[in-house]
């Protein structure tokens, strides 16, 4: 497995297909939610790739500065390929996430609209819900937080 971290820029053509048609099956074709997957932010993202030995995606998040998505810094559009889930992935792929904002984009906060049914996922990380569940793009999802102040024991690789 490798993990990658790129700028919309960076990545290869192949490298983007393999990121969209895995975000498709996952989100429009998985969750049979029929909804604009381009939404012409992936521009200005940084894409957190973890890639097996032949090139499939296993796991990938996007990843926004402050102000490019929301008034915080963002992760979304995670995902974990059907193949590799139970093999933490999630986990390391929510880790190396939240590194990278702190470490590298030198965010303190970041927030997420997460699909409801992973909100207690989200909070072993150490996010908040700050919004009601509510309905987008007929799944149910609601806004959480996450604020360095409060999670500074936390070290995430």
């Amino acid at each position: 497995m490798h993990w990658s971290i790129k700028t919309f820029e960076e990545l290869s053509t192949q490298e983007l297909y393999n990121i969209m048609t895995e975000r498709i099956n996952i989100f429009v074709v998985e969750q049979e939610c029929p909804y604009p997957e381009l939404d012409g932010k992936d521009i200005d993202a940084y894409h957190l790739v973890a890639q097996s030995e032949d090139g499939a995606i296993m796991a990938y998040a996007r990843i926004f500065q402050s102000g490019s998505y929301y008034e915080q810094a963002s992760i979304g559009r995670v995902i974990v390929n059907e193949n590799y889930r139970g093999q933490g992935l999630g986990k390391q792929l929510m880790r190396k996430a939240i590194h990278f904002v702190l470490h590298d984009l030198h965010e303190t906060e970041i927030k997420i609209q997460a699909q409801h049914y992973l909100e207690n996922f989200y909070q072993s990380f150490g996010f908040l819900s700050v919004s009601e569940v509510y309905i987008h793009d007929l799944i149910p999802h609601l806004d959480m937080l996450y604020t360095y102040c409060q999670n500074k024991e936390k070290d995430y690789e």
